[in-house]
């Protein structure tokens, strides 16, 4: 158990890295959004690349971003029953929904994905808006989000059996979000 602890550690570094990168990438998006903007009333100029950097960098952080979402429990959940059953019982609906939701999807996902990008990437594939970007790096964030994803999932899923065991002891409070 203590190696795949150490492994799920690993992911959840690389997760934690992700999304601090999402968050610059936030920034990076709303400063190329105002500079775009700007250019355009101030100079009467626009460029389709910079308006196509901007769903790029929004799908970085999409994308990047969730997994650090799962790692941190702040992603959407459906609570039925989560909030009125116990600590232990909580620990199954996670693993439940990690094995038959969270991971076959994520992986199937990544499976669909790879083409998606390989094609674009091995044919160059260009945006057809004129001064647009090429296309697959934006399509190998799709293969890079669900993967990691996935590893993410397979991270929660240690620490879940860990926790079941004893090994461990993990947080299950979750917040609803207000509405």
């Amino acid at each position: 158990m203590s190696a795949l602890l150490a492994a799920s550690r690993l992911i959840d570094a690389i997760s934690r890295f992700m999304g601090k990168l999402s968050e610059y990438m936030v920034l990076f998006c709303c400063l190329i959004s105002a500079g775009n903007a700007i250019v355009r009333y101030a100079f009467n100029y626009s460029s389709n690349g910079w308006l196509e950097i901007q769903w790029y960098l929004f799908a970085f952080v999409v994308m990047l971003g969730a997994s650090h979402a799962l790692r941190n429990n702040e992603h959407v959940r459906v609570d039925l029953i989560y909030g009125a059953v116990s600590d232990k019982a909580k620990i199954w609906i996670d693993i439940i929904g990690l094995l038959a939701f969270l991971l076959p999807a994520c992986i199937y996902l990544t499976w669909l994905c790879w083409p998606f990008f390989a094609i674009s990437y091995q044919q160059g594939e260009i945006s057809g808006n004129a001064g647009g970007l090429i296309r697959w790096p934006v399509k190998l964030i799709l293969v890079a989000g669900f993967a990691l994803l996935s590893l993410q999932g397979v991270s929660e899923l240690i620490k879940r059996i860990a926790a079941l065991t004893g090994t461990i002891q993990i947080d299950t409070t979750y917040e609803k979000p207000l509405q």
